[in-house]
């Protein structure tokens, strides 16, 4: 039997809510507090058993690009500097993952924001091109949610391909994607032994290449990590977070391969770590305290705005009057071809600070629709920049923004005015 035809069957509409965000990660989370904070009804759903996506699940542990950022971003970190929780290097943040969730989740509930974990965008309803319903899946059996204004924050636009938007996936002419990262978390170091093989240690003990030390110390003990920059990075207490790992040609909207991925990404940090610690030392008692529930996925669709971010604006620093965001991080191709190179490529691009406008934010072929986070539109290249997650919060914190104000006097998003929508920022 190569297909089942399933019986038609009523789908309660479990709620109304005047927003509706699909994915709990960075974006997600910043437009829920923005929207609810803005006096919309607001209902955050998200498929893991936390909040944060690749902050928290993927232990990512560093938030990057976000120190010339203002607004929630600087709200979360000071929240977690207030608890002890955060490590600072040039400009960048480290934070323990911990903390972090229940962060999020204070700040969601106190903003009145509703949420439901364990729950996954599985389709979605969109009439005469304006979406009106997402459908779930979880526990509770299938459900759909109606709401005035949606935005995907999903990481990989799930909702907006279910809704029918057209999308661009990987290096344009290719498809090659860049690879997903198994990322664990790792104690049993004592920061001053191992100092120069550390970012953010290293460095202002005036120790060059951390990276490239870590290499050559694993390959001592016998291992060669798949990602050619391993970087260690020092949180507090004694822990610390690697990331060492890349699987190559896996996408990540296919769920055998993304597990396929997960489980060689798993099995090589373990290699690593244990090789490291059989060299004795400063390794004796490294040990790995908890791997990502969910691999770090670089790459997803990228949905098709009004307007799409390219390597031209990157290049020229571009200038919007309706910017949301001003990137400040450069082209971070991690490499698509392990035969080729195992690193981070520029692509031949040197970017300028350069912004994104709230177009890109605007789903072209579905109306009632935002993007925030990497699924905005934009191509292969300008993606590598600014998918990082210190952007991610400033863009989902406009679509939250965004979002109640169009949904509280029934318009689109695109017929609320940029000027209104900076004005509530």
């Amino acid at each position: 039997m190569k297909a089942h035809v399933e019986p038609a069957r009523e789908v309660p509409v479990v709620e109304r809510a005047d927003v509706l965000i699909a994915g709990g990660g960075p974006a997600g989370v910043a437009a829920a507090i923005a929207a609810a904070r803005r006096g919309a009804a607001t209902r955050l759903i998200e498929a893991n058993g936390c909040l944060g996506g690749t902050w928290t699940a993927g232990l990512l542990s560093w938030i990057l690009d976000s120190g010339n950022k203002k607004g929630l971003i600087k709200e979360i970190i000071a929240e977690l500097e207030k608890r002890g929780a955060v490590a600072r290097y040039d400009g960048d943040v480290g934070y323990d993952v911990e903390t972090m969730k229940l962060v999020l989740e204070e700040m969601c509930l106190a903003a009145g924001v509703r949420v439901q974990l364990h729950t996954r965008v599985v389709a979605a309803h969109a009439p005469d091109r304006r979406l009106a319903l997402a459908v779930t899946e979880s526990k509770s059996g299938r459900q759909a949610w109606s709401a005035e204004v949606f935005v995907d924050s999903t990481g990989d636009g799930d909702l907006a391909a279910h809704a029918g938007c057209g999308f661009d996936y990987g290096r344009e002419g290719t498809g090659e994607a860049q690879p997903m990262s198994m990322i664990c978390l790792v104690t049993g170091l004592r920061p001053d032994a191992v100092a120069e093989f550390v970012r953010g240690l290293a460095e202002p003990k005036g120790e060059r290449n951390p990276k490239g030390r870590l290499k050559a110390e694993m390959e001592r003990a016998g291992v060669s990590p798949s990602y050619a920059q391993p970087t260690l990075f020092y949180i507090r207490n004694g822990l610390f977070c690697l990331m060492a790992n890349h699987e190559y040609g896996a996408a990540g909207t296919d769920a055998a391969q993304v597990t396929a991925a997960t489980l060689r990404g798993r099995a090589e940090v373990h290699r690593l770590v244990n090789a490291l610690r059989a060299l004795g030392g400063p390794w004796s008692d490294l040990r790995i305290i908890a791997t990502a529930e969910h691999i770090g996925v670089r790459e997803g669709r990228r949905i098709r705005g009004l307007y799409q971010v390219t390597r031209d604006d990157l290049a020229s620093g571009a200038r919007h009057d309706d910017a949301v965001c001003r990137v400040s991080f450069p082209v971070d191709v991690h490499s698509t071809d392990p035969k080729r190179d195992k690193g981070i490529m520029r692509e031949g691009v040197r970017a300028k600070p350069y912004d994104i406008p709230y177009r890109a934010l605007i789903a072209r072929d579905v109306q009632g629709l935002l993007l925030a986070g990497r699924c905005i539109s934009g191509d292969f290249i300008a993606h590598s920049s600014y998918r990082v997650t210190g952007n991610a919060v400033v863009m989902g914190e406009a679509a939250g923004v965004a979002a109640a104000l169009a949904a509280r006097t029934r318009r689109l998003p695109q017929e609320v005015p940029w000027a209104e929508i900076q004005r509530a920022l």
